[in-house]
């Protein structure tokens, strides 16, 4: 199934109309993102945009506070929703660990915060940035030391951002297929290139194979893929080609 990561669409305004063109584009689901349930009249209207376009919402990225924080909030919203997997996205970079320990602590912080998701059925895991693929000064590969400190985190795989970060995204799948349960389809541009878009491209129209890396994702079993763009000129257009694309690989 594809879904569309809602943040791509952030700066095009208003949200019912965004799901009643992916609607009309052919998406059957959104992933959903913090600031969109924040609070109970962002959720309100989330919950009836969804409703009136006939889309599912499988995933949601929610901060680090609001799981560790009000994780009840986070439970509510993912039931509402009709979500399978609660993802933290992202931290801050004054928050980042520098050691390797820095990032088995931060897998331990996770483990924790995700005890209450996980009690309450639901998925509970990461969604990887580049930085976790470039080693700290004492060698540490920060991805690697994040799930040794976290054992039961559920993995969104952003795959364009693990290849922005040097990795090679199949080696990984291989490596850590049984964690991972979502994947971020979004492409990189060739160099020089979409310099307006951050040098992100639409998916298919851009530098990483996927038409090798969608099928592995398919072996082992991921269902849930993601399209994202995050700094799209027009949003209907990435969508639609996108869309498109990923249908033939």
């Amino acid at each position: 199934m594809f879904s569309y990561q809602l943040y791509s669409s952030r700066n095009f305004p208003p949200l019912a109309k965004t799901l009643q063109m992916l609607a009309e584009t052919g998406y059957r689901a959104v992933e959903g993102f913090g600031g969109l349930y924040a609070d109970q009249a962002g959720l309100t209207d989330l919950h009836a945009g969804l409703q009136a376009c006939g889309l599912k919402m499988p995933s949601g990225h929610f901060g680090l506070s609001q799981v560790e924080d009000t994780p009840d909030w986070a439970i509510t919203v993912a039931k509402t929703l009709g979500m399978e997997q609660v993802i933290v996205p992202w931290i801050h970079p004054d928050e980042r660990p520098t050691t390797g320990k820095g990032w088995h602590d931060l897998g331990a912080r996770l483990q924790k915060a995700g005890a209450p998701i996980r009690a309450a059925g639901l998925k509970f895991g990461w969604h990887n940035h580049d930085f976790e693929f470039v080693k700290t000064a004492d060698g540490a590969m920060p991805q690697t030391a994040l799930f040794e400190g976290g054992p039961d985190l559920a993995w969104e795989m952003d795959v364009a951002w693990v290849v922005r970060g040097g990795a090679d995204p199949l080696a990984w799948i291989a490596d850590h297929k049984s964690r991972i349960v979502a994947a971020h389809v979004k492409d990189i541009a060739a160099k020089g290139e979409n310099l307006a878009e951050d040098g992100w491209a639409d998916v298919g129209h851009g530098v990483v194979d996927w038409a090798e890396i969608l099928p592995a994702l398919r072996k082992i079993g991921v269902t849930n893929f993601v399209m994202e763009h995050d700094n799209p000129a027009d949003h209907a257009r990435f969508a639609q080609r996108s869309l498109a694309s990923a249908e033939k690989f």
